[in-house]
């Protein structure tokens, strides 16, 4: 009976009680970028502003363009749109428009206060974004040379012209003087 009960304490150790040597993994790059989100993170108790996380989670590029972001109202968390010192908390949805008419839409899944790598910044949301649209899509933008000046009634007609084959607005048609001038 004795053998049966040291065999017993012997099989209680085994694949799921062995401690955790955490060594041999590879990922040390891994280990240290968690424990960079862990130290950027908030102490117990305390809560981020939303400027400040997405400057964290980059997201903006300054904090004060992500302050500046939500009072333009460019910034929603859970659908209501929210002043600088709104407290996000995990699980929230934030939607952020930036330039260009693209809105990124994540899902807080980790509260950091400071400015991490991009790796680990990814880690800290769930990114539900739409596809940008294709680059196909976006109409040609007319440029002019610089020093040419103020355009002329001819050149705002051509342009109008040219911006209707492309959708982005009616042109009325050009009516004609009985002398062949167009009036538009």
């Amino acid at each position: 009976m004795a053998s049966d009960t040291a065999s017993d304490t012997a099989s209680d150790s085994g694949p799921g009680a062995a401690p955790d040597s955490g060594s041999g993994t590879g990922s040390d790059s891994a280990s240290s970028a968690a424990a960079a989100a862990r130290a950027a993170g908030p102490g117990a108790g305390e809560s981020v502003r939303i400027d400040s996380w997405i400057w964290s989670v980059r997201l903006a590029k300054t904090r004060s363009a992500g302050a500046t972001a939500c009072r333009g109202g460019h910034v929603r968390v859970n659908g209501e749109r929210v002043k600088a010192a709104y407290n996000v908390r995990v699980g929230d949805e934030v939607r952020v428009r930036q330039a260009g008419g693209h809105e990124r839409v994540v899902i807080v899944k980790r509260l950091i206060r400071k400015r991490v790598g991009a790796p680990v910044a990814v880690e800290c949301y769930v990114d539900n974004s739409p596809p940008p649209p294709p680059r196909a899509a976006v109409a040609p933008v007319a440029v002019r040379d610089r020093g040419a000046g103020r355009p002329t009634k001819r050149d705002r007609r051509d342009m109008d012209r040219l911006r209707a084959t492309f959708g982005a607005g009616p042109v009325p048609p050009a009516q004609e003087h009985a002398d062949g001038r167009e009036e538009g």
